[in-house]
């Protein structure tokens, strides 16, 4: 009996469509184009005309003296000079770094132990609660609140004095001693903006995965040192994060001391943002304003690099 030997198929050219779209055609590539940058121009024009500009303007005015009234006059670097030598500059300086670093250590210290707390074991329509009510100091204007506190922690008629009067202490001259007004200053920045640091350090604790806790407890490691040795290495890269926006928001306070103290008592709560506030629109002193304002923002990249830096040793990534 004869065997059919099955013959090769040959390989014909396929009649299915292509699954593939068509190639963009030229006009399509244009029109594609031109849709990009009508929709990025507002907001390369904004940042160009709002912040470019003015951060061009400001280190070019550094260099000269004027005073609106009459023409600029290049001054060189005599600015810098004048500011070096101003004692109400270097006071303002030093003011700034204290309370930074006083004000920042306070709130990520208390942003931190209250997302502790909200993380730990509660309901979550509570957790919920206390995110929204801790966040809300953030949202409102500096300045209508520290005219509220200018209230509260009034000499001679504040609630705050009212209460220690009531349970039997002495008056405090919150606003008119020099570490009265510091405090105060400080106590009411760290309470309106430690409602961001602790959304960040919310958001990272709830990004810590639930196994490494399991872990540690079927180790043994509870309670302190729990976070010592396992939260805190796993929330490195968020502190580094919310210490750095902190010290940044630090450094350019001006609000809460210029609306409850005007500076004072004397020069004790001046800042560097108030002295380039005073230089520019009280004494129309523009270019030593402008100088100011350069050497402030040089220092704001000096710290933060250096928090950047440090952080190499510090942050654990996982």
């Amino acid at each position: 009996m004869a065997t059919t030997v099955p013959t090769p198929t040959t390989d014909l050219p396929s009649t299915a469509p292509a699954t593939g779209r068509r190639p963009e055609t030229a006009r399509q590539r244009r029109t594609r184009r031109l849709l990009v940058t009508l929709f990025l121009a507002p907001t390369v024009v904004g940042i160009g005309l709002f912040t470019l500009v003015p951060i061009v303007a400001s280190v070019l005015l550094a260099f000269f003296r004027w005073d609106v009234i009459t023409p600029p006059r290049f001054a060189g670097l005599d600015n810098f000079a004048d500011i070096g030598a101003d004692p109400t500059v270097r006071v303002a300086f030093l003011n700034t770094f204290v309370f930074v670093v006083v004000a920042v250590t306070l709130q990520l210290g208390v942003a931190m132990g209250l997302a502790v707390l909200v993380q730990s074991s509660m309901p979550g329509w509570l957790r919920s609660f206390f995110r929204s009510t801790l966040f809300f100091p953030l949202i409102l204007s500096a300045a209508s609140v520290s005219l509220v506190m200018a209230y509260l922690f009034n000499e001679d008629f504040g609630l705050v004095n009212s209460v220690l009067t009531g349970v039997g202490l002495p008056d405090v001259p919150w606003l008119t001693s020099t570490t009265g007004a510091a405090v105060v200053v400080v106590l009411v920045y760290v309470w309106q903006n430690f409602g961001f640091s602790f959304l960040l350090f919310v958001g990272g604790l709830a990004a810590i995965p639930r196994d490494v806790y399991e872990a540690s407890s079927l180790d043994g490691i509870e309670g302190w040192a729990r976070f010592r040795w396992i939260t805190l290495p796993l929330l490195s890269p968020t502190v580094l994060v919310a210490s750095v926006m902190a010290v940044i928001n630090a450094l350019q306070i001006f609000d809460q001391p210029y609306v409850l103290t005007r500076g004072g008592p004397g020069d004790s709560t001046r800042t560097a943002v108030m002295v380039i506030f005073e230089s520019a629109f009280q004494q129309l002193q523009f270019g030593r304003a402008a100088a100011i304002g350069v050497v402030l923002t040089l220092l704001i990249m000096a710290v933060t690099a250096v928090q950047f830096r440090l952080s190499r040793r510090y942050v654990f990534h996982q």
